[in-house]
């Protein structure tokens, strides 16, 4: 992988950090934020997201009663004081913008099914097509080129800037609206129009890696044939995005795993997600302990495994610039309990954490509260999680030779 991959995602999830979730979106043009505990299950997944300044929440509250009292509108007035706050994680959305955020956070999002990435030349590759999307359907692959969106050229922009016109970030587009593309592959150029449709993402894959090892032999007499056929070397689980149910699957992919297999735990792209579900996803490999602690308005407070996760298993984990938020949570508890080495690219560095809260009017405010950190008490935001071993192109291979050299196959 060239480079970080923005995927075809949630356009909630990646809104406050620019969700640059995996498929493209989580906020809006940053990281899907995550979701702290705070209280019943329900509060939890409207708990606090991560993200950087602070602002004041009751100026927010106060400056939206006065524009409401006034026939004005709510939102643009608690937007104006959000701006100067210097709260770059700040966001303030409508009743229908937050419903679709709260969407993003099962894994639903409106877009065409691209996931991009930086091309090793600089410039915007498909990455992964959403089987049955919109770009399926209209036949572009992975590996084709994107140079331009509704005729804006985008070769060398952001790549999250680029999911954002897919999606219609800017627009508000909904599912039924059209985007034309101009598709590069090979030296040919075309023009694609696509309809953007509501899709459903998978936060987590899962597939086997590397060669098959053949079984040990055993005594025709043995009733054992579970290993007959040979195990696999490894286990890749991709998490794109911690969406509703990401942790669990994480951990039941663990379990599934060949008892010899080691495990590429793939973070690259992810932009973050609710935190309760990346602590879900570290129980699957520690045994109870510390995961982060973080400050709301300067209280301290903590995040704990649950008990009983494999801890002998050899961990890998892949990680880039596109690793955020919760993602980057969960990669340094994993590193800083010295359960898994770390592979790749020094991460976003989002580690701020943001809380919602309903507004007069009907609009809901995210601002930042606080910051996590790490076991070991780094922090994270501004700063990123450097890997154990720092890798750029060529990533996914390097690491699955550390990974075959812990004894996990590959």
């Amino acid at each position: 992988m060239s480079g970080p991959t923005q995927c075809f995602g949630p356009r909630g999830v990646r809104r406050g950090a620019a969700l640059t979730l995996v498929f493209a979106s989580v906020l809006a043009t940053a990281a899907v934020t995550g979701a702290l505990p705070r209280g019943s299950a329900k509060s939890e997944d409207f708990a606090t997201r991560s993200v950087a300044s602070t602002v004041d929440r009751d100026e927010v509250a106060a400056a939206a009663a006065r524009a409401v009292a006034d026939g004005k509108s709510g939102k643009e007035a608690a937007e104006e004081v959000v701006s100067r706050s210097g709260d770059r994680w700040g966001a303030v959305y409508d009743e229908r913008q937050y419903e679709e955020f709260e969407q993003a956070l099962d894994g639903s999002y409106t877009g065409v099914g691209i996931a991009a990435k930086r091309s090793a030349d600089g410039l915007v590759e498909v990455a992964r097509v959403q089987p049955g999307g919109p770009a399926d359907r209209a036949g572009i692959e992975p590996g084709d080129l994107l140079r331009t969106v509704d005729g804006h050229r985008v070769d060398r922009r952001p790549v999250a800037e680029v999911v954002a016109l897919l999606r219609g970030d800017r627009t508000e587009a909904a599912a039924g609206s059209t985007v034309v593309l101009g598709v590069e592959r090979g030296a040919g150029l075309r023009t694609e129009t696509l309809r953007r449709a509501r899709l459903t993402t998978e936060a987590v894959t899962v597939r086997r890696i590397g060669p098959t090892r053949p079984a040990s032999s055993t005594s025709p007499d043995s009733s054992d044939s579970s290993d007959s056929s040979g195990s696999s070397g490894a286990v890749m689980i991709e998490v794109d995005s911690f969406t509703r149910g990401s942790g669990a699957k994480v951990r039941d992919a663990v379990r599934d795993a060949p008892s010899d297999a080691g495990v590429l735990l793939d973070l690259r792209g992810n932009s973050g997600g609710l935190v309760t579900e990346a602590v879900t996803a570290a129980s699957a490999f520690l045994d109870g302990g510390l995961v982060a602690t973080y400050d709301v308005h300067g209280e301290q407070r903590a995040l704990y495994a649950q008990p009983g996760g494999d801890t002998d298993r050899p961990l890998v984990v892949l990680i880039d610039g596109g690793t955020m938020s919760a993602a980057e949570l969960l990669t340094g508890a994993l590193q800083d309990r010295g359960r898994a080495v770390t592979v790749g690219s020094r991460t976003f560095g989002k580690g701020s954490v943001q809380m919602p809260s309903k507004l007069p009017g009907g609009s809901v405010a995210e601002l930042t509260v606080g910051h996590y950190r790490t076991p070991a008490g780094r922090g994270v935001d501004g700063r990123g999680i450097t890997p154990d071993l720092a890798v750029g192109s060529g990533a996914e291979q390097r690491a699955e030779t550390v990974l075959s050299g812990l004894g996990g196959g590959s």
